[in-house]
């Protein structure tokens, strides 16, 4: 069974929930026999914080080019995702939620550094990750393979795949006819790679020559400072090496239908960028680290506004679907004594957050960026910070400029979209519904009565009223908000409404079937070790 319930290294107190593929999930097959197959972009941003873009209220970093897409499209105002990238990115091409018994395979995520360090060779680790994955079901599909078959010449460019190691095997059978990027997210949090991969072969990057792909260390201190200020073997930086694959696979194949996949690693750090943006040189509100942050959000703004020029220059701007979102929430890698600190706590009375009693929010914590708007918690909580996501979705040819949509939606829902928008038409075993019909402005009410996540804490769900209950499992909490007049999370009301929350309670134990614990895994573990001798 290629999906199974086994994680990489984040546990000892982790509960996670994540999908099966095997009866669990509804069909769907989409309603569009014929459909006019637009091209579609799916820029998928690495924990941007929902309060870095100018139109959701960043008083900072202007994001120009982000807001010119909302104002051209539709807005979701509701969209969630999951609190962290490895299950946001497996729930996004699997179209299944974490709260299943069953979850995702997980492989070790620095397998590829180990060709640097002479430990392997490509085709060994290609060769261990594929022996000891569960063979992939010939009938289950994935978002590239929707537009693939749908007759889409498909790519994906950057942070390839879900975690944490990958393969070219799962790449093609999971439907990107096209790929260029890092196979494994440890090596992904550095910007300066040796070498990337393309079509199953590796590529030398010239002058970037560091096992770690110039990685720095947190927090701000003089030794992580001077680390990350060297360029030494720091040459060619990876985000203008993907931004110049994209836009040459959207030049290429201008006649034709085509789904670019473009998982970004911006603004994901620790931090680096090959120089501060003039935006922020003489900025006096900005640390020296906090002014090279706001540049990794600028240039990412600075990338979108490319691709839409690109777009324009070959004249299919009218007939290209842009999907602009995050894989989870913000998280802060310009942390600093007597500024913002790690582990987060509020920066007057030194007391660590809790997301309890305590949670945190980026005026306690110091954070000059507001990352999540306002919101509690962030990134590997279930607090609004870690899972609700912006969500822009502009296609001139049809969406009407400047529209805002309240409808519940998830990140898992975009498999089912694509489908109907791409006319794609075997039935699918997903947890997604089809929000393509939003998008034209229709009303209807097809829809989530409720989404569902897992964190680190426990399962959290959120209804299209507006309820929410989520959990803290360890320390045995259930709180429960009302969101529309309450997106702080500042006010549990558990105590007042106890019916509505044992009818939560009841929901979320139907999601994650039967067992609020069943993806707690004391001792971790992983798909394979990485001391397992290859070939074997």
């Amino acid at each position: 069974m290629y999906i199974a319930n086994i994680w990489k290294k984040y546990t000892t107190a982790l509960v996670v929930f994540i999908g099966s593929f095997y009866g669990l999930a509804q069909e769907y097959k989409s309603s569009a026999a014929t459909v006019q197959k637009p091209n579609i972009i799916l820029i998928y941003t690495d924990d941007l914080g929902i309060g870095l873009l100018g139109h959701e209220g960043q008083k900072i970093i202007k994001t120009p080019h982000i807001d010119q897409l909302a104002k051209e499209g539709v807005r979701f105002t509701n969209a969630y995702s999951n609190m962290l990238c490895a299950p946001a990115r497996a729930s996004l091409i699997t179209g299944l939620h974490d709260s299943h018994e069953q979850g995702f395979e997980i492989t070790p995520g620095a397998l590829y550094k180990k060709i640097s360090t002479g430990e392997y060779n490509q085709s060994q680790i290609e060769k261990l990750v594929n022996s000891n994955l569960t063979p992939i079901p010939e009938n289950q599909i994935f978002l590239g393979q929707v537009a693939q078959e749908a007759g889409y010449q498909t790519a994906q460019i950057g942070k390839l795949e879900w975690g944490f190691s990958t393969t070219d095997h799962q790449m093609k059978r999971h439907g990107w006819e096209y790929y260029y990027g890092y196979l494994d997210h440890v090596r992904a949090h550095g910007f300066y790679p040796p070498f990337l991969f393309e079509e199953g072969k590796l590529v030398n990057i010239e002058g970037n020559t560091l096992a770690n792909c110039g990685k720095s260390g947190e927090p701000e201190i003089p030794e992580n400072s001077k680390e990350r200020k060297s360029m030494e073997g720091k040459v060619q930086y990876s985000q203008d090496l993907f931004m110049d694959k994209a836009l040459n696979f959207i030049s290429t194949n201008k006649e034709e239908p085509f789904f670019l996949y473009f998982p970004t690693q911006l603004p994901h750090g620790p931090v680096a960028i090959p120089k501060v943006h003039q935006d922020f040189v003489h900025d006096d509100r900005l640390t020296p680290i906090e002014k090279e942050y706001a540049s990794m959000v600028k240039m990412l703004d600075d990338n979108v506004g490319q691709i839409v020029q690109k777009l324009k220059e070959l004249k299919i701007d009218d007939e290209t679907l842009i999907i602009f979102t995050a894989d989870n929430g913000h998280e802060i890698y310009y942390a600093q004594e007597g500024r913002v600190e790690k582990p987060y706590a509020n920066i007057k009375t030194g007391k660590r957050f809790d997301d309890v009693e305590h949670k945190y929010y980026s005026h306690l914590s110091g954070d000059v960026f507001d990352g999540n708007g306002g919101r509690a918690g962030m990134k590997r909580s279930n607090l609004q910070g870690g899972i609700q996501v912006p969500l822009i979705v502009r296609w001139p040819a049809k969406i009407e400029a400047g529209s805002t949509s309240h409808k519940l939606v998830a990140n898992y829902d975009l498999l089912a979209t694509i489908a109907e928008l791409t006319g794609f038409s075997k039935p699918v075993d997903t947890d997604g519904i089809s929000f393509y019909k939003e998008l034209l402005g229709e009303n209807t009410e097809e829809g989530h009565e409720f989404v569902v996540y897992s964190s680190y804490t426990g399962p959290t769900l959120v209804t299209k009223e507006g309820w929410k209950i989520r959990t803290d499992l360890d320390k045995e909490v259930f709180e429960l908000f009302f969101l529309p007049d309450d997106f702080k999370e500042a006010n549990d009301l558990s105590e007042k409404h106890p019916q509505k929350l044992q009818e939560l309670k009841d929901q979320l134990l139907t999601a994650c079937e039967g067992d609020f614990r069943n993806g707690h895994f004391s001792n971790g573990g992983s798909i394979l070790k990485v001391s397992t001798k290859a070939g074997k």
